[in-house]
């Protein structure tokens, strides 16, 4: 059985995000299979002004939730802008990727299925 994990995000070490094509992005691991947690994965990122991740898709979905700043995703049919407290879901196999339009860090959560990286 799992043990319980609580924390606070800064004493997760913030890893650079090493995909090509991303700028000034970093993630934190909150909670991962490597907890034990055997359905959900819980990442923090944060992007840097003028940072963001290159356009990209999964096999699996994404739920996003926007912790603080503003920035825009990139979808097939063009950008939305978002803001802190917006939710965003990302379904299984749609091209996206998140940039950050403001003058601040733009942090956001996002939950993906235990297995996937």
């Amino acid at each position: 059985m799992p043990e319980l994990k609580f924390g606070h995000y800064r004493d997760v070490e913030a890893k650079k995000v090493e995909v090509e094509g991303a700028r000034d992005v970093t993630i934190r691991w909150l909670v991962s299979d490597r907890d034990g947690a055997p359905h959900f994965q819980m990442r923090l990122f944060e992007v840097a002004p003028g940072g963001g991740t290159p356009l990209h898709t999964h096999a699996w979905e994404h739920e996003i939730f926007i912790v603080k700043g503003t920035g825009a995703i990139a979808l097939e049919g063009g950008e939305k802008p978002f803001a802190e407290g917006h939710f965003i879901f990302v379904p299984a196999g749609a091209l996206h990727s998140f940039r950050n339009t403001g003058a601040a860090p733009m942090q956001f959560l996002c939950m993906v299925p235990s297995g996937t990286k």
